[in-house]
């Protein structure tokens, strides 16, 4: 198994990330710095991190938050806000997001110790469906909908094509359901502001076929054998 992939098994890290400790330094195998990324571990070699011995032999855990506003999606926060961490703090293992909700965004969250699936999930090639509802200030025109949908310009870059659809309206807000296909950062904020709605609540619902459902605000579930094998395959 190759060194990076290794470590984001053991959980340390996802395989991005792992290539930057190898390349840093922060990897030993056997006693010596390992900077080569092609490395692959062999039975009885010993891994280290950072000074610690890790182990891709654990148990994989993956869970669905349903995250509250106001909440850092991080491991850790310098300023001492409240993170994501707390809502998993009850399972014997060391999650990590996948992926990211903004400060004031609430919904549903992929945390697991599984890099490689974090790896994978994340990466841009597999664009992968996520679905928010969100109330909008004032009305959403016929015309404004046609431009979400085809795509519009959030500062440099064209959306691709997106699905809109109005659930309710009144006089002064509107509320719509969106699922988008990339990541950019705070892009169903920006998408609304560029045709003239801004984002007044935003609520992330569903990830793929992952959904939010009945999950109340601050806590999780595991995920099902099917979804974990959708994130896998995806």
């Amino acid at each position: 198994m190759r060194i990076n992939k290794y470590i984001a098994q053991a959980g340390v890290a996802s395989r991005r990330k792992a290539d930057e400790l190898i390349a840093n330094g922060n990897v030993k195998i056997n006693g010596a710095v390992m900077m080569e990324p092609g490395y692959d571990v062999a039975e009885g070699d010993e891994v280290m991190v950072n000074g610690k011995v890790i182990s891709a032999d654990r148990k994989l855990e993956y869970v669905l938050i349903n995250k509250p506003w106001g909440m850092i999606t991080t491991v850790e926060d310098d300023k001492d806000r409240a993170t994501v961490m707390e809502i998993v703090k009850d399972i014997d293992a060391r999650l990590f997001p996948v992926g990211r909700l903004d400060y004031n965004t609430t919904g549903a969250l992929i945390m697991t110790n599984d890099g490689d699936l974090t790896y994978r999930v994340t990466h841009p090639k597999h664009e992968l469906g996520k679905t928010y509802r969100a109330v909008v200030q004032g009305i959403l025109s016929n015309e404004k909908l046609a431009r979400l949908r085809k795509g519009v310009d959030i500062g440099g870059y064209i959306t691709k094509k997106a699905k809109v659809d109005v659930i309710k309206g009144t006089k002064g807000s509107t509320l719509v359901e969106i699922t988008i296909h990339e990541g950019k950062n705070r892009q169903v904020r920006k998408m609304f502001a560029a045709v003239g709605n801004p984002v007044q609540s935003l609520e992330r619902v569903a990830i793929g076929p992952i959904k939010l459902g009945h999950l109340k605000e601050g806590h999780y579930r595991k995920l099902t054998k099917e979804e974990i094998e959708f994130l896998k395959n995806c």
